[in-house]
């Protein structure tokens, strides 16, 4: 019986193609695995690009808010809490 937390070695994460037994896996970020070095390597140059657009737009939004915002320069946090 295979183990249930297995299932993210059954295909590239990206190009969705099976990974087969006797062959290479290239992991990424601990669980993310990939067919081949390219595909691994696709996908972190899209998360570097995913994080630089946010940490810009996070960038511009501040400014833009706080030249007409009465809070700038406060801290804020914004999230969700759940609480069983």
């Amino acid at each position: 019986m295979g183990s249930p937390y297995a299932g993210f070695l059954e295909s590239c994460s990206l190009c969705r193609k099976p990974l087969g037994l006797n062959s290479d896996i290239y992991m990424y970020r601990g669980d993310t695995a990939f067919c081949s070095e390219e595909c691994r390597e696709e996908q972190m140059d899209l998360d570097e690009a995913r994080e630089r657009n946010w940490k810009g737009s996070s960038r511009s939004v501040r400014t833009s808010a706080g030249a007409e915002d009465s809070s700038a320069g406060k801290i804020f946090q914004t999230g969700t809490l759940v609480v069983a």
